[in-house]
């Protein structure tokens, strides 16, 4: 089973700084357009360009991170980054009790945070490469999944309370902490790390900035995978800013009860990550990829269905648990198959390559749902996302592509 797994004292390390900043995040839940709606009395459009350009230019600004970190060692990195994160997100809560904060700060940070995350994910990546053995992939990575959906469950109603008893900046201190003692805990890793080899090409050269997204793309497995999930992660991305508006000012639910909303459904995550084992083990990798990357897809439409009150928040409930226990199942056999099938000279940049993906779908397909959000209505926005992602599994690699590039062997790691 997956909690009986034992994986050394250096990635419990690891496994509790991610634990710590992931329940800060999921206090924080959402926080930055509550924020813009709540404090500022933002727009929809403005709260869509929210949760879209900073993003947008939190992926620009990590292109070139990626090869600086490749080569370096990937704590300092990750610490770095913590830092970084720790040091934007508390100017906001300054900013409002000195009475100064405004939407370009909030865009600021938003972008600052999102490089930040790009850095550290690729960097934590590539150490757990390093950390764990090959065989240990899967396990590890069922463990960050199944951390990251138990801390969304017992955030956002816990911040929703917070923000509703404190005020809008609340969790936003306790986001901010989080990345604080996230450091510490990387900071108490014990043992030698080496730094990446190089391949006999300088890393400063101007092609290192791409060598990820060539790898990616050239694999006929992770082609397919990466063009699959920007797309499905970007719809489902786009749809929060469209939520918080529909949610909070059209159908005039409570901030506890939109944090509810996303919370209670997050349980499915902890039995999706818990099952990746055994059902890899049971149905194969491929059976994963094709059913359960389908069974994403089919379920967002739903939210376009939402009404007041109580129907309407089991509504989103269950759309959400039904996109969680799916979604958390099919993540770390992604995360283990791209980690399997990358060499270790390539892991941060291709990382980096596939969350700059991500960002810049998620950042240009938030704004265009806003845009259609203005000029119609969020529930209309809504639909066409939910009707877009029921094409995404025609982007599902078939099983010869996933088996053509057999992983690295395991001396070269």
């Amino acid at each position: 089973m997956v909690g009986r797994r034992r994986l050394g004292r250096q990635f419990g390390w690891l496994w509790a700084s991610y634990a710590v900043s992931a329940y800060g995040s999921g206090l924080g839940f959402g926080a930055l357009p509550l924020i813009a709606v709540l404090a500022l009395h933002a727009a929809p459009a403005e709260v869509s360009a929210l949760s879209a350009v900073g993003p947008a230019v939190g992926a620009l600004i990590a292109v070139p991170l990626a090869p600086w970190m490749e080569f370096r060692r990937k704590r300092p990195v990750m610490i770095m980054m913590d830092l970084t994160r720790f040091a934007a997100m508390a100017t906001i809560p300054v900013a409002y009790a000195l009475g100064w904060l405004g939407f370009v700060q909030l865009l600021v940070v938003s972008a600052v945070v999102a490089a930040a995350k790009i850095a550290f994910n690729a960097a934590s990546g590539a150490y757990l490469k390093a950390l764990v053995r090959p065989d240990d992939l899967l396990v590890a990575n069922a463990r960050f999944e199944s951390t990251n959906w138990s801390s969304i469950a017992v955030g956002p109603p816990l911040g929703g309370a917070a923000i509703g008893l404190f005020g809008p900046v609340t969790t936003v201190v306790a986001d901010a902490l989080s990345y604080l003692l996230s450091a510490l805990g990387i900071t108490a890793i014990r043992g030698q790390e080496e730094s990446s080899r190089t391949t006999g090409s300088s890393p400063l050269r101007a092609g290192a900035l791409l060598d990820g997204w060539r790898h990616l793309l050239g694999h006929p497995g992770l082609r397919a995978l990466y063009l699959n999930n920007m797309l499905v992660g970007g719809l489902i991305m786009a749809t929060e800013p469209l939520l918080a508006v529909l949610l909070l000012r059209q159908l005039g639910f409570p901030p506890w009860q939109y944090g509810l909303a996303f919370a209670a459904p997050c349980v499915g995550g902890l039995i999706g990550s818990r099952l990746a084992r055994r059902v890899v083990t049971r149905y194969g990798r491929d059976a994963v990829f094709r059913i359960v990357g389908t069974l994403r897809a089919i379920w967002l439409i739903g939210l376009a269905f939402v009404r007041p009150g109580v129907v309407g928040l089991v509504t989103v409930m269950a759309v959400e648990l039904a996109i969680i226990i799916n979604m958390s199942l099919y993540s770390p056999v992604l995360a283990t198959y791209r980690l399997e099938h990358t060499p270790r000279h390539l892991v941060a940049r291709t990382l980096s390559a596939w969350s700059i993906g991500q960002q810049a779908s998620i950042a240009i397909l938030t704004a265009l749902a806003g845009l259609l959000a203005d000029v119609t209505s969020p529930r209309t926005a809504l639909t066409a996302a939910g009707l877009l992602i029921l094409t995404t599994p025609l982007l599902l690699p078939r099983p010869d592509r996933t088996a053509q590039h057999e992983p690295e062997p395991a001396a070269s790691r």
